[in-house]
């Protein structure tokens, strides 16, 4: 891996974001036949456009310790497909009643209620269909996959991002509280993106000092993520963002910038980032993908 001076996040992102959207690809099928409606649902938001961080973050993780791309690229999708269904469900009528994500109209908008929820139950279960295929198990060790799909649903259920979504919906309209808030963003964002990172380099059987620190700063880029989404939902630009703003102070939702200010918000966001790149001063140039992902994070515009 080139050195901080040569690396180049662009090109990194693109060519792994093409990596998993050729890998989902040729997972999912066409739609067509009883189930086309259904299948039209899952890939309409699986392909509308997303970032892949989480997907990209497993890969770096894996490779930050000496691991390759290929032998964690179905766990990675998988992260999308979780990550995908939330999206979902997140914005049905019953959640934030959202009309539009990434800059289209929302699942439920195009296929109904009903389907979008089905859509969401269906990546959900996909993704540890894809976790576990015959194709990563003859590459990862059994006991090595089970600890990372243990941990992967425990972030992604009721003790990580469900329940961060149960804190949210419960604290709306009430008086701001920060610790309310970090608990919410440890759980609602902050998990599955530990658990993303934490997750490759498990699967490149990494030692625990090393998963130990690749953990740490995937707490730190995760709550750094959802308070440059706390800020963006102010300052960023509708456009860019493919949603509205302003949505999260007409709700009367939980934010950093609702308890602490904008300032301060982002000063903790810088803090929390240069703490996550400190974690990695034990690791290589091999890292360098996860130190720029840090720093893209804050910088990003969407």
């Amino acid at each position: 891996m080139a050195d901080e001076g040569m690396f180049n996040l662009k090109a990194y992102l693109s060519d792994k974001r093409a990596a998993v959207d050729g890998a989902l690809a040729a997972w999912f099928p066409k739609a067509e036949g009883p189930l086309s409606d259904l299948i039209a649902a899952m890939r309409y938001s699986l392909f509308a456009g997303g970032k892949r961080l989480r997907p990209i973050l497993c890969i770096a993780g894996c490779e930050a310790v000496g691991g390759n791309q290929e032998d964690v690229l179905s766990v990675a999708c998988s992260l999308e497909m979780i990550h995908t269904y939330s999206l979902i469900h997140d914005d049905l009528p019953v959640m934030d009643n959202d009309d539009f994500r990434r800059g289209k109209p929302t699942s439920h908008k195009v296929f109904g209620d009903a389907m979008a929820l089905l859509a969401g139950d269906g990546l959900l279960t996909e993704a540890f269909r894809m976790m576990t295929s015959k194709e990563i198990s003859k590459r990862v060790p059994p006991a090595v996959l089970v600890q990372a799909v243990q941990l992967i649903s425990l972030a992604a259920g009721y003790e990580g991002m469900v329940g961060g979504q149960v804190v949210d919906i419960q604290s709306e309209g009430k008086e701001p509280d920060l610790e309310t808030v970090k608990y919410m963003h440890a759980r609602k964002t902050g998990a599955l993106i530990t658990a993303s990172v934490t997750a490759g380099a498990v699967l490149a059987e990494a030692g625990e000092d090393a998963i130990g620190r690749i953990r740490s700063y995937g707490q730190k880029a995760g709550l750094a993520f959802q308070i440059a989404d706390d800020i963006l939902d102010i300052e960023g630009d509708s456009e860019i963002l493919g949603k509205q703003t302003g949505a999260d102070e007409n709700k009367g939702k939980m934010t950093y910038p609702a308890v602490l200010g904008l300032d301060e918000s982002k000063k903790i966001q810088s803090d929390l980032i240069q703490s996550a790149i400190r974690d990695l001063s034990e690791f290589g140039n091999n890292a360098e993908p996860l130190r720029q992902i840090a720093r893209y994070i804050i910088e990003r515009k969407k």
